[in-house]
C-alpha cells in the first residue's frame, strides 16, 4: 500500500509535466473512441441498411435459379415451404418475390431493370421500401409501379407518368405491360434505385396467365444471434432443390465488412496507444532522472531493487489509466450523445449512396472495444516503465547519491 501512495505522490512532483502527458492520453483516446465509433456506426449502417432495404436475414430460392437466374427457375411448393416458415420460432416474418429482368421505357427513354413482384402487404414487414417513398403509394392500386428516384430521373418520368415494361414470359414470348408510376422512392444505395421496379404479384399473373411464379422468399428472424441455427433448421426441412442462406452467404463483402470491423478498430487503437507510448515513456524518463539522487538514497538504507521497479510501473499505470479513463469517459459521451441523435452527413448524401451509407449515422461501440483497449492501456503502461524502470535500477547508489 505504501508503494502505492508513494507513486501516486510521484506523478505530481512536476504537475505541469504530467498534467501535459494526462491531457494527450485523454485528448488522444477521446478521439479514438469516437472514430471508432464513427466507423462501427458505419459498417453497422451499411448492413443494416442493406438488409432493410431487401437483403432481408435469409433468402430462399432454388438452386438453379442461383445459378442461372431464369424465370422458370421457381420454387416449387410455395404453400409447404411458407407453412415451414410459420412453424420455425425464429422466423419473424416472409416475403415472397417474382423476379424478372426485363426492360423499362419511358416516352423517350429505355433502360434495363430488374421487375420485383410482391406482395405489398408481406413486403411492409421484411423491407423499408414502403417507408423509403419520396411521393406516390405504395402499390393501392393495380397495374400501379414504383421505380427508385435515380431511375425516374433517367427515364424522365414523376408521379402518374405512363412506362412501359417488357420481359420474356414462361413461354419464351416477350410481354409489354403499360403501367403507371404510383410512387417513388429513395433508398441510401443509388444503384438500387436505378436498377430495381416494384409491381403487384397479382399484375403479373394477369400478364402470365397464371398464378404469379416465386422465385425468392426474404425471411427476417426474430433474434439475428441464431441465423445460422435458423438457417440450418429451414434447409434441413427444404426440399433438395431448395437453397437456404443467410445475409453473410449471399452478399461476402458485407460479412467480410462485418468480420473486420473489430480487428480493424483495435488496431487503430493500438496505434493510439503506440503513439502515446513515446510521450508516457519520455515523461517517465525524465522523472527518473529528475530523482536520480532519491534513488540512490533509497537504495542505499536498503530498499530492494524490485521494489523501485514496481514504484516506476506503477507510476506508468497511474498515468496511462488516469488519462485513459478520462479519455474514455470523453469519448463515450460523445458517442452516446451522437448514438441518440445522429449525425446528419445530408450535404454527402449522393457520394455515400453510391456504397449504400446512409446520409445520418449513428456512432455505437461494441464492448468488446472496451475490453480490447483496457488490455492495450496495461500493456502499454507496462512497457513504457521498462526502460526509465531498468535505467533506474542500475544505478549505483554511490554514484547516485553524489548526483547533483
Amino acid at each position: 500500500m505504501m508503494m502505492v501512495i508513494l507513486a501516486w505522490k510521484n506523478i505530481w512532483r512536476n504537475k505541469k509535466r504530467s498534467l501535459i502527458i494526462l491531457t494527450a492520453t485523454a485528448i488522444g483516446l477521446a478521439a479514438g473512441i469516437f472514430s471508432v465509433g464513427l466507423m462501427t456506426g458505419m459498417y453497422d449502417s451499411m448492413v443494416d441498411s442493406a438488409i432493410n432495404r431487401g437483403l432481408a436475414n435469409i433468402q430462399i430460392h432454388t438452386t438453379a435459379y442461383k445459378r442461372d437466374q431464369l424465370l422458370q427457375q421457381y420454387l416449387p411448393g410455395v404453400d409447404s415451404l411458407i407453412y415451414t416458415l410459420h412453424r420455425h420460432s425464429n422466423v419473424r416474418s416472409y416475403s415472397t418475390h417474382s423476379l424478372i429482368e426485363g426492360m423499362i421505357s419511358s416516352a423517350t427513354i429505355a433502360s434495363g431493370a430488374l421487375i420485383i413482384a410482391i406482395n405489398p402487404q408481406q413486403e411492409q414487414t421484411v423491407t423499408a421500401i414502403s417507408q423509403s417513398l419520396l411521393e406516390g403509394t405504395y402499390l393501392e392500386t393495380p397495374n400501379t409501379i414504383i421505380i427508385g428516384k435515380k431511375l425516374a430521373d433517367r427515364l424522365k418520368v414523376k408521379l402518374r407518368s405512363r412506362i412501359v415494361l417488357s420481359f420474356a414470359g414462361l413461354d419464351g414470348t416477350i410481354i409489354y405491360a403499360a403501367f403507371r408510376v404510383g410512387g417513388i422512392f429513395r433508398t441510401d444505395a443509388s444503384t438500387f434505385d436505378a436498377m430495381n421496379v416494384f409491381i403487384r404479384q397479382t399484375d403479373l399473373a394477369e400478364l402470365l396467365g397464371t398464378t404469379a411464379p416465386i422465385h425468392e422468399i426474404l425471411v427476417r428472424t426474430k433474434n439475428p444471434l441464431l441465423l445460422e441455427q435458423t438457417k440450418d433448421d429451414l434447409q434441413r426441412q427444404m426440399p433438395f432443390s431448395v437453397l437456404v442462406e443467410t445475409w453473410r452467404d449471399i452478399s461476402p463483402e458485407m460479412k467480410l465488412t462485418a468480420d473486420i470491423t473489430d480487428l480493424t478498430n483495435t488496431i487503430f487503437l493500438g496505434l493510439i496507444l503506440f503513439a502515446l507510448l513515446f510521450g508516457l515513456t519520455n515523461t517517465l524518463l525524465m522523472s527518473v532522472l529528475d530523482r536520480v539522487r532519491d534513488f540512490g538514497v533509497l537504495m542505499a538504507v536498503g530498499m530492494y531493487r524490485r521494489r523501485i521497479f514496481s514504484m516506476i510501473a506503477l507510476e506508468s499505470f497511474f498515468l496511462s489509466f488516469t488519462g485513459g479513463i478520462i479519455g474514455v469517459l470523453i469519448g463515450w459521451s460523445g458517442v452516446q450523445y451522437f448514438h441518440i441523435h445522429g449525425i446528419n452527413l445530408s450535404s454527402l448524401s449522393a457520394g455515400l449512396s453510391a456504397y449504400g451509407i446512409p446520409s445520418i449515422l449513428y456512432p455505437y461501440i461494441r464492448s468488446s472495444a472496451y475490453v480490447s483497449l483496457t488490455i492495450m492501456m496495461v500493456a502499454t503502461s507496462i512497457i513504457a516503465a521498462l526502460y526509465p524502470a531498468i535505467k533506474a535500477v542500475r544505478l549505483k547508489p554511490v554514484e547516485a547519491i553524489r548526483t547533483i
